[in-house]
C-alpha cells in the first residue's frame, strides 16, 4: 500500500554528486530510482551546522515522498541512498556527505506511544551520547529543530503530529524566531 513519508535530507560535505547542494538535489533523484515517489519537495535551505561549531554549515531539505513497504523497509532505502553518495556513521551528529532522516510516516507511532515520548524527552546532553536501537516515529526531535521544520513547512505544513496534537507549521511558529530565521532559502 502506498503511504505518504515524510523525509529530511542534509549535507555539509558535499559528495562526487558535486557541493552540498548538488548533493541534496542528486539525493532526490536517487530516491526515485529506487521506486519511491517525490510528490513534493521544498527548497534548499542553507543552516548553520548542528552542534553549532562541529563543521561547515549545512543544506538541507525536506520531502514528502510515497512508496510502498514498511518502516524499516523504507528506512533502509534511504540508508542505501545515502551509502550511495559515500555517507559513513562514525560519529554521531558529526559532518556528513548527505543525511536522510525518515521523518514521519502518516500518524504512525513506532515503536509504541511511551518509547516515543521517551525519546522526545530525552535532555540534550544524552541525545548526542545515545542511539535508539530501534525506528522511532514520528523522529524524536522534529518538533525542536528549526532546520526541518522550515523546510517540512514548504511541503507539509499540515502534517499534525499524532503525539503532540499540533501541525508543523505550529511546532514551527512555537520554535525561537531567531532559530528559524538561520534557516535562509537559497
Amino acid at each position: 500500500m502506498e503511504q505518504e513519508i515524510l523525509i529530511a535530507l542534509g549535507s555539509n560535505l558535499g559528495s562526487e554528486a558535486g557541493d552540498p547542494a548538488e548533493t541534496v538535489r542528486a539525493a532526490f533523484r536517487s530516491l526515485t530510482a529506487r521506486n519511491l515517489i517525490l510528490r513534493r519537495t521544498s527548497r534548499l535551505y542553507a543552516t548553520p551546522c548542528f552542534p553549532a561549531g562541529t563543521g561547515p554549515d549545512y543544506v538541507n531539505a525536506c520531502a514528502v515522498i510515497a512508496g510502498a513497504g514498511d518502516a524499516p523497509g523504507i528506512l533502509t532505502l534511504l540508508h542505501e541512498v545515502e551509502a550511495e553518495f559515500g555517507r559513513l556513521r562514525r560519529e554521531r551528529w558529526g559532518s556528513r556527505t548527505l543525511d536522510i532522516d525518515l521523518l514521519a510516516i502518516g500518524g504512525t507511532v513506532l515503536p509504541d506511544v511511551a518509547t516515543q515520548a521517551e525519546w522526545r524527552a530525552l535532555p540534550p546532553g544524552q541525545q548526542i551520547g545515545r542511539t535508539p536501537d530501534r525506528l522511532i516515529l514520528p523522529h524524536p526531535r522534529l518538533q525542536d529543530r528549526a532546520f526541518v521544520l522550515v523546510p517540512l513547512c514548504d511541503v507539509a505544513a499540515d502534517w499534525v503530529h499524532p503525539l503532540l496534537g499540533r501541525s508543523a507549521a505550529e511546532l514551527c511558529a512555537a520554535l525561537p524566531a531567531e532559530a528559524r530565521a538561520e534557516v535562509v532559502p537559497l
